[in-house]
């Protein structure tokens, strides 16, 4: 099934045959020092920049009925975000899988954002659709 939407993502992750736990990391945009007369006017007019990853949260599926839920407990975190990347973490023999594997790939989710390696992840707008790169 294609993931055309976030309520797409939680009904996969309830399908599946084995427990999920759903990864988030939340991040916004900077310009970075560097950048050029060219990316600092684009910048300007609401494109470009760099991703910044924010904070971070893993859910059970059955713990998020839905997007504005996410967004809320998101907001009440602080810092102001502009996309949030998903990647799902699948259990194994009917367990979940365990804060520390979730905080370990989170980790990992981070660092491969800030390297711009983020095709693995389904990125999100502020309002729950999915972002295209490109």
């Amino acid at each position: 099934m294609d993931i055309t939407s976030f309520d797409d993502l939680l009904q996969v992750a309830r399908a599946q045959s084995e427990p999920q736990r759903l990864l988030f990391v939340f991040a916004g945009v900077e310009l970075p020092e560097d950048a050029t007369p060219q990316q600092r006017q684009r910048f300007e007019q609401g494109g470009g920049g760099a991703l910044v990853p924010l904070m971070t949260v893993d859910k059970l599926p059955a713990e998020l009925p839905d997007f504005p839920a996410l967004a809320q407990e998101a907001a009440a975190f602080g810092p102001q975000w502009q996309i949030v990347f998903a990647a799902a973490m699948s259990g194994r023999g009917g367990a979940q899988p365990g804060s520390a594997q979730a905080d370990a790939a989170l980790q990992r989710m981070v660092q491969a954002i800030r390297q711009g390696l983020h095709d693995a992840f389904i990125p999100f707008d502020r309002q729950g659709h999915p972002v295209v790169f490109g």
